[in-house]
């Protein structure tokens, strides 16, 4: 183990609003990088537990969209994604995070892995190692 350790943003997010409004849990960081950012369980026993994959982007919303874009929009983020690594990934969900800086809110996407590969795979097929996807939110909770 490493003497010194922090944690990324969205990671500190997702653990802070986990623990903020849902007191029957606990999050755990990992010591090592295993493909785990986050570990969930269940305050009275601790034998129930969910992984998380922790994604964050800033909002691309506020700094890069013409007005036309903004309206009815949250945030919208971008990432860079490995299909290998969503391929091989043990988490049992991944959670995008955004932090959207023009209302000053969180918004967070969570999907599971296997799903969300197969939504890449039918939007971009699967030739492509390396996959560049924005993930918008809408005033009204949606994600596309």
């Amino acid at each position: 183990m490493k003497p010194i350790f922090t944690i990324h943003t969205g990671e500190y997010l997702v653990g802070t609003y986990i623990e903020k409004h849902f007191n029957n849990y606990n999050v755990w960081i990992p010591s090592k990088d295993r493909g785990i950012d986050l570990l969930v369980t269940n305050k009275w026993n601790q034998k129930k537990a969910v992984s998380l994959q922790v994604k964050f982007s800033k909002d691309f919303l506020a700094t890069h969209m013409a007005d036309i874009f903004q309206q009815g929009s949250k945030a919208c983020g971008w990432w860079t994604i490995n299909r290998e690594k969503l391929k091989a990934s043990i988490a049992d969900y991944w959670v995008f995070t955004l932090h959207a800086f023009k209302k000053t809110d969180i918004q967070f996407i969570i999907i599971k892995p296997d799903y969300f590969l197969k939504r890449i795979d039918d939007i971009h097929g699967k030739k492509h190692k390396i996959i560049q996807t924005y993930l918008w939110v809408t005033e009204k909770k949606k994600c596309w």
